[in-house]
């Protein structure tokens, strides 16, 4: 179901706790809604339709799950292990009006679960990369 998007920056402030079994309908949420916002979004944090769990998806260009023609990747529990090769971006948030500056690194190992809650470590560069690390600081409160 599509949900609203949340703006509440004290909501958005606040790190979210880890995902369980309980929250596998919370996937289907958000999928949904980033589907709906596809024009003007690429990833989403469950707080951003909140819920204060550590759950994101975002467009992949694997094929995960598929969704209106769409590939999106469901990541519980995310965490970045490693980063290398830091540049300065501006990134903008649907949550949020206008863009600021970030720090974010062009390749990054993610420690995660997938929907059968099943552990993964996996690489990732480029614009995913950037993409999964902005979504990862909603999780931690970071507002960018």
């Amino acid at each position: 179901m599509i949900q609203p998007i949340v703006r509440d920056v004290m909501f958005l402030s606040c790190k979210s706790q880890m995902a369980t079994a309980e929250d596998l309908p919370v996937v289907r949420d958000l999928a949904d809604t980033l589907r709906a916002h596809a024009h003007e979004c690429v990833g989403m944090a469950a707080n951003m339709i909140g819920v204060n769990k550590r759950i994101i998806t975002f467009d992949n260009e694997r094929i995960i799950a598929v969704m209106a023609g769409k590939t999106v990747l469901v990541m519980l529990n995310p965490v970045i292990t490693d980063r290398q090769i830091p540049f300065a971006a501006q990134e903008g948030c649907l949550s949020l009006d206008g863009e600021r500056p970030c720090l974010r690194y062009q390749q990054i190992l993610m420690e995660y679960q997938d929907e059968q809650l099943q552990r993964h470590v996996q690489r990732f560069s480029g614009f995913t990369a950037q993409v999964i690390q902005h979504e990862v600081d909603h999780l931690e409160g970071i507002i960018i």
